[in-house]
C-alpha cells in the first residue's frame, strides 16, 4: 500500500523528525508497534506501520500555547475552563490506543492522563476555521486547539484509524524543551 502525503507542496520535514524517525526503526523503540511522529513547529504528522514503513504524511492542528507541558490535572478541567497558556500539546513519548471519550466518541488517545488525543478536525466553531487552517500552506495558523492534534478526517479514516487500531507510540517533538528532554534515549544515541 502506498503511502499517503497531504503535506502542503514544498513543505519540507525537519532533519530531526527524519532522525528521530530512523532512530525509532533503528532501535526498535516502539516494540513493533506502529508510531507516528508530530512535530508541532512545522504542524506536521508523519506515521509508520510496526516495520517502519511510511505510511502517511499530514499537517495538524495542534495546540493554540507555544510550549511543551502538562497541566496538572487538565484531564479533569471542562475545554472552556482550560487557561490559554495550558493549551498545549505535551512534548515526549507517549503509548495510546482508542478509547472513549466524554464529549467526542471513540478517540485515538495519546495521553490519556493529559486528555491528548488525535482526531477528525472539529468544525463545531466555525470562527476558528480550521477546516481552512488546516488546508493552509504554511504551519504559521495551526495553533488552534486545546491541545489535542487534529487531521483531516480523510486522512483520520484512511491512515489513522487502521494503522493504530492496535495501539501505538506518538513521538511528539517538543517547541522548546531541549530534544533530550523529550527523548533522552534518541539524544544519547546522537
Amino acid at each position: 500500500m502506498a503511502a499517503v502525503d497531504q503535506l502542503p507542496r514544498g513543505q519540507e520535514v525537519s532533519g530531526t523528525v527524519i532522525k528521530l524517525a530512523g532512530w525509532a526503526v533503528a532501535t526498535k523503540d516502539s516494540q513493533g508497534y506502529p508510531f507516528a511522529v508530530i512535530d508541532k513547529k512545522a504542524a506536521q504528522i508523519l506515521v509508520f506501520d510496526g516495520e517502519g514503513r511510511p505510511r502517511g504524511a499530514a499537517p495538524v492542528l495542534i495546540g493554540s500555547a507555544v510550549g511543551d507541558h502538562t497541566a496538572p490535572g487538565i484531564a479533569g478541567v471542562a475545554l472552556r475552563e482550560i487557561p490559554g497558556r495550558d493549551r498545549t500539546t505535551p512534548a515526549g513519548r507517549f503509548v495510546g490506543g482508542f478509547g472513549p471519550s466524554v464529549d467526542a466518541g471513540r478517540v485515538l488517545w495519546v495521553d490519556h492522563d493529559s486528555a491528548v488525543a488525535i482526531h477528525p478536525t472539529a468544525t463545531d466553531v466555525p470562527a476558528e476555521k480550521r477546516v481552512e487552517r488546516l488546508a493552509s500552506p504554511t504551519p504559521d495558523d495551526n495553533r488552534v486547539t486545546h491541545g489535542c492534534i487534529n487531521v483531516s478526517p480523510e486522512f483520520f479514516e484512511q491512515i489513522m484509524r487502521p494503522t493504530f487500531e492496535r495501539g501505538g507510540v506518538f513521538y511528539i517533538v517538543p517547541d522548546e524543551a531541549p530534544i533530550a528532554k523529550a527523548f533522552p534515549e534518541f539524544a544519547q544515541s546522537r
